[in-house]
């Protein structure tokens, strides 16, 4: 711990030192944008300085509102500031020498061209424009895609994704590029997210009402990012309305909500939002069937926002959620299975522009909860819980070449699990664990048209004395309506999630510190190519390659429900992400299709004797190898048509050539009364294919205005030509489990405000 104690203190002397020595005597302009209506941060927006000979210095403003030029001569400037969709503001500054001038804007939406004001074109919500697997998600292309709630979902706009592979509507079990879901590292507002969705798939732990934007790292993602060796997915919420109190309910045969929003002073300067859900899918949705789902979930979330002063915000976010029920007809032991879980996290964020330095400092810190249970509530087969303090600092130092970004990290972990004897060689009580670390990411400007972003994180865990370099790097090409974008990486994982895959209803995990052998890693490697055509044409392409090593599997025995081992396999994913995207004002067609292949490799001496080697070669479930979406969004008259359908070739699942039974003879037994335990003879593993799927979803809204309310009724329809799409074949029964059937839904929303 001293060699990294030391490391981080010369690392932060040296980058204080360039950034103040760069810094010296520089002029600027900073400030933070909004939206006038609402008092949300305005993102992209373009922030010109033009001088009398045409010398041009601009910025653009960041997730927050906030943009900073830095470094430009003592003068008067013509100042611009332009965003799609607004009107754009025109002015005139001075500045002396070694001044640093603030200038916050609220900017006014164009409704029509208003006097010598410029009026820009609409907002853009592409779904096509991905960047090396990084895409940004909006709440206007979350509302899109149609779903069983008249309020859109971040889940059933990520189930779309080509690279994407969810395996059934239950469980919310989502698998990005080859990854297992516990690879996949979840925040909302700096937030761990454990379980980030619900046990019904077509919903996340936090609504569509309070996002303002969410980042989706397939790959390759950055060295601001660690702890997980598949993708990240950053969700960010909005700061709540600063010039009145709005709201809206809602509710359908799924769930039903709320939300609230609204400024707390006078002055605007402090707002509130909050958020809550329950489901009704057991109690209304089952009924309308005849058809028991029984599924139980709701969410909670509060968030407060406040200007302390003009150069500091704070930010303080909370959220629980809980999940119930039992997955298709899973039995254990002849007990139903049933499974629950719940989230809590509570987080703190502060951003501060420091003086006259062009700086921008973000202190996050928080705590996130989860706790997982298998069996009944009174005596749980299984249980696990995990604990996690998070404080980190992260600095940006923005220059005319290109941007510094860097930070540090320490949090500490307690894990605690009971795994009723399921793998054998593990005895999981409670671990502490600590990790803490720093990351240095540049962002350079080589020229006009290239910018590049190397990057290196050091990951330090002192409670197992191990140190981890990962070396990142993405750049990006621009020149005219092409892109093109590349970006690789090195990352581990020491805090794992211990599962059972070869049942495909189990969601139950555990999460521990590396239990055996050696930690999880991974190697990403992607290229992206985007280009916007004319006429409302959008299309993208990504090719990816992910090695893994050391991943956690259970071993092949003939009791799978009651005992097992845990080994470690290595793995490697290739793909292709194809896209295409039409955009007119009142259509929008979206089609994307994504080709996959996922092995992993392992040994098992015990296989020698079923199959010859013990050297073996799979697909895992997830491996869909064929995956295509076809969206449909029409805006006819008063009406918003919806459409979705979504084809999957088959999934790989265990076969089962007979069963036996098993008596332990461990002394006088009368094997005439005495059942046993019933044992599978098992096929060589994932060696079956399970159907095709394919399913049509559809929704079609209208909304009416009355006085300050907006109603919004939709008629939705789930699996609409009611395919029997299969979820799983239980190997241990042959018990077929579907997914859902045709699910008609009826859903009401009014806003207010």
């Amino acid at each position: 711990m001293s060699d990294l104690g030391r490391m981080l203190r010369v690392a932060l002397a040296s980058l204080v030192l360039i950034c103040a020595a760069s810094s010296a005597t520089a002029q600027i302009l900073r400030g933070f944008i909004s939206d006038q209506a609402t008092g949300e941060p305005l993102m992209g927006v373009n922030v010109a300085l033009i001088s009398n000979d045409g010398s041009l210095y601009g910025a653009a403003t960041n997730l927050d509102g906030i943009y900073l030029v830095p470094r430009f001569p003592p003068g008067t400037y013509n100042l611009r500031i332009t965003y799609i969709g607004y009107v754009t503001h025109l002015d005139t500054l001075t500045f002396a020498p070694q001044q640093t001038q603030v200038l916050d804007l609220a900017m006014e939406e164009a409704t029509s061209r208003l006097g010598e004001l410029v009026v820009e074109g609409d907002a853009d919500d592409a779904m096509a424009d991905v960047i090396a697997g990084l895409e940004r998600i909006e709440p206007a292309a979350i509302e899109r895609i149609p779903g069983p709630d008249v309020s859109g979902d971040l889940a059933a706009y990520i189930a779309t994704l080509p690279g994407v592979i969810l395996v059934g509507d239950q469980g919310g079990q989502f698998y990005v590029r080859g990854g297992e879901p516990t690879q996949n590292l979840v925040l909302l507002d700096g937030m761990l997210i454990y379980q980030p969705f619900h046990i019904l798939s077509y919903y996340s732990a936090f609504p569509a009402e309070i996002l303002r934007t969410v980042d989706l790292h397939a790959g390759g993602f950055g060295a601001r990012y660690g702890g997980r060796i598949s993708s990240v997915i950053e969700a960010w919420s909005r700061l709540g309305n600063n010039t009145g109190v709005a709201g809206s309910g809602s509710v359908s045969p799924f769930v039903a909500g709320a939300h609230a929003e609204g400024p707390i002073t006078a002055n605007g300067r402090f707002t509130f939002l909050a958020s809550a859900r329950q489901s009704l899918v057991e109690r209304l949705a089952g009924p309308a069937i005849n058809q028991s789902i029984p599924l139980q979930f709701g969410d909670q979330f509060a968030k407060l926002q406040g200007q302390i002063s003009r150069n500091a915000r704070l930010s303080v976010s909370g959220l629980h959620t809980y999940d119930r029920g039992r997955i298709g007809s899973e039995i254990a032991r002849g007990v139903p299975t049933e499974v629950r879980w719940t989230n809590d996290a509570l987080g703190a964020r502060y951003l501060f522009l420091p003086g006259n330095l062009p700086i921008l400092a973000e202190f996050m810190a928080s705590y996130s909860y989860h706790a997982m249970e298998l069996g009944p509530s009174e005596a749980p087969l299984r249980a696990s819980t995990t604990g996690r303090i998070n404080m980190e600092a992260n600095l940006v130092h923005y220059s005319r070449r290109g941007d510094m970004r860097w930070g540090m990290f320490a949090r500490t972990l307690t894990l605690t699990s009971e795994l009723g004897g399921l793998y054998q060689e593990l005895d999981l009580e409670t671990e502490y664990v600590t990790e803490a670390g720093i990351y240095v990411a540049p962002e350079l400007q080589i020229n006009s048209e290239l910018s590049v972003s190397p990057g290196l994180r050091v990951h330090h865990f002192p409670s197992k004395s191990a140190l981890f370099w990962e070396p990142r790097f993405r750049a990006e090409w621009e020149r005219g309506p092409d892109r093109v974008s590349v970006a690789a990486g090195l990352y581990h994982q020491e805090i794992v999630g211990i599962n059972d895959r070869r049942d495909a209803a189990s969601v139950f995990t555990a999460w521990a510190a590396v239990p055996i052998g050696s930690v999880p890693r991974a190697f990403h490697v992607l290229a992206g190519y985007n280009r916007v055509f004319r006429a409302g044409w959008q299309a993208s392409a990504d090719v990816y390659f992910k090695r893994m090593k050391n991943l956690y599997i259970a071993e092949w025995t003939a009791r799978p429900r009651l005992t097992s081992r845990l080994q470690q396999a290595n793995g490697r994913v290739y793909g292709l992400d194809l896209r295409m995207e039409y955009r007119r004002p009142r259509l929008g067609l979206f089609a994307n299709y994504g080709l996959a292949s996922v092995q992993y490799r392992a040994m098992q001496p015990e296989l020698l004797d079923w199959f010859g080697s013990a050297d073996y070669s799979f697909r895992p479930a997830h491996d869909r190898r064929h995956q295509l979406n076809l969206t449909a969004s029409l805006e006819y008259r008063e009406f918003i048509i919806n459409a979705r359908w979504q084809l999957g070739s088959g999934r790989p699942f265990n076969q089962a050539l007979g069963f036996d039974g098993f008596l332990l003879m461990d002394g006088s037994r009368d094997v005439f009364t005495e059942p046993g335990e019933r044992r599978v003879i098992y096929e060589r593993p994932f060696n079956g294919i399970l159907p095709t799927y394919h399913r049509l979803d559809l929704s079609v809204e209208r909304t009416i205005v009355a006085g300050p309310a907006h109603i919004a009724a939709q008629i939705s329809v789930i699996n609409l030509y009611d395919r029997a799409n299969i979820f799983y074949l239980d190997v241990f029964t042959l018990q077929r489990a579907d997914q859902l059937p045709l699910l008609p839904s009826l859903g009401i929303k009014v806003d207010l405000g």
